[in-house]
């Protein structure tokens, strides 16, 4: 019985396979030197093997260890470059990092939502991204306005739910060494700071973000990408 079941499972995966992996599907494919390469499906899946063509050449993929040895999927064109990374109808780590190389490089945009998540990708430059004008914009915004991808948006959405359930609200800066987290955190400060209604703003935002250097030099380390790693962004 379990021989029939394991059968019928395989044959029904190999017909799924079949259907999504037909002749010109585009697949991602792992390369040495790209991490990841677009290469077209010319034969569907046979005798356990499934032929990609790439540049130049035709790759044989063994795939008789089933669904998870086939390639992952490329996305529809139209869907490379949202600005909400859980639009894409195909959700794997060569579709997530293509997707933040399109917006990055030809969109100009640092700042991708996953869901509730906001990916931001440290340009290493000084961005006109963070001025007072910039800050009025999100703090005036309706709640479901559509504005772009920021960090304001998420320390406004964590303002705006201080201030409406009167409950203590959280934001998580996480990354590897010189990703970009305590500039971030300094960013997420200066809008509280900037929206807090106080007279005398400046000085208030001064106290604010002067808290971080004190935290910082007593306990930095030095790491293979950043001389001084913030222990505490």
């Amino acid at each position: 019985t379990h021989t029939h079941t394991h059968t019928r499972r395989r044959r029904r995966d190999v017909m799924a396979a079949e259907e999504l992996y037909c002749k010109g599907t585009r697949v991602w494919l792992k390369d040495d030197e790209a991490v990841w390469i677009v290469g077209t499906v010319s034969d569907p899946p046979s005798d356990d093997q499934l032929a990609v063509a790439t540049a130049g050449s035709t790759e044989l993929i063994d795939v008789s260890g089933g669904t998870d040895a086939f390639p992952p999927l490329c996305n529809p064109d139209i869907l490379v470059g949202n600005d909400d990374l859980t639009n894409l109808s195909y959700l794997h780590e060569p579709a997530v990092i293509h997707s933040l190389e399109v917006r990055f490089c030809e969109n100009k945009s640092i700042y991708t939502y996953s869901g509730i998540v906001l990916v931001a990708i440290n340009p290493y430059a000084r961005l006109p991204l963070y001025t007072p004008e910039v800050i009025a914009q999100y703090s005036s915004a309706e709640q479901d306005a559509a504005l772009d991808p920021h960090v304001f948006a998420i320390a406004e959405n964590a303002y705006r739910c201080l201030f409406r359930e009167g409950r203590n609200q959280s934001i998580i800066v996480s990354g590897e060494s010189g990703a970009g987290k305590t500039v971030s955190a300094k960013f997420a400060m200066r809008y509280f700071a900037s929206v807090g209604g106080a007279a005398n703003m400046t000085q208030i935002e001064k106290k604010v973000l002067a808290s971080n250097p004190v935290m910082e030099a007593i306990g930095n380390a030095k790491t293979t990408r950043n001389d001084n790693s913030s222990r505490f962004g």
